[in-house]
């Protein structure tokens, strides 16, 4: 049986996609906070779920350690957990910037680090979970851009390092998913779950997002634009890039 490892699996989109995934044979591995959310999926028959704080270098590298004791191979990896945080970049604190990128980037660095030869062994595939602010600007998101572009960077040139062993990198870039709607859970500092926006255009369900990102990982397409509106936004951007910023600041209001 192969087996996924989602790390931020408790949340809305690491839900459907541990539900998806199970449906498909698999054994998946969640890793999240601590909390209800996570309790209720390490009840399902196929799923096994440890809390852990990944921006604690000890508690991931006790986490991972396990699995890898438990688990004869790790065939998938789906880098998930983020942060965002919105709003104009003169009224954010500095330390809300570092702490976005120490959950949106650093975690998952560290967490390809750590599975790098389980995930060569096994001819894998890393699974990057970025957004369309991966890729274009998005406004009021200065610092969460700024994560999924440093995020996109990393794994786009790990893609090159390791094809000669068999493995795939892949990317999704959701446009926006709908996992947290009235539920932010703020942080602090202006830091708040994925998916609570007020000023979402044409959201998808955890759902869809789901089926379109776990069909382009079965198609081995390196970049997936997860939506209408992260298509729309990849090609617009990539032909007229000031095109697209003005569509986009119309689109996205304060």
């Amino acid at each position: 049986m192969k087996t996924a490892v989602i790390t931020g699996g408790a949340g809305g989109l690491g839900q459907a996609l541990t539900h998806d995934l199970l449906r498909a044979g698999w054994h998946v591995v969640v890793l999240d906070l601590p909390g209800p959310e996570l309790d209720r999926i390490a009840a399902q028959n196929g799923v096994t779920a440890l809390a852990s704080d990944l921006c604690r270098e000890e508690d991931l590298c006790e986490a991972v350690g396990s699995i890898l004791k438990a688990r004869p191979s790790i065939d998938l990896v789906i880098y998930n957990a983020g942060l965002t945080l919105i709003g104009a970049f003169d009224q954010q604190e500095m330390a809300a910037h570092r702490k976005l990128f120490e959950v949106n980037y650093f975690a998952a660095v560290s967490c390809a680090a750590l599975f790098l030869e389980a995930v060569r062994k096994s001819k894998g595939t890393h699974l990057a979970v970025s957004s369309v602010a991966g890729f274009a600007p998005l406004t009021r998101r200065t610092a969460y851009a700024a994560s999924k572009h440093a995020l996109e960077g990393f794994f786009k040139s790990l893609r090159s390092e390791e094809r000669p062993y068999g493995v795939r990198v892949q990317i999704a870039a959701p446009s926006f998913v709908g996992t947290n709607i009235g539920r932010p859970d703020d942080q602090g500092n202006g830091l708040s779950r994925p998916g609570a926006a007020s000023d979402a255009v044409d959201i998808m369900t955890p759902e869809q997002a789901s089926a379109v990102i776990l069909r382009g990982v079965s198609k081995g397409a390196d970049m997936i634009p997860v939506g209408r509106v992260a298509w729309m936004a990849w090609w617009l951007n990539g032909l007229v890039p000031r095109l697209y910023q003005r569509v986009m600041e119309r689109k996205i209001s304060d």
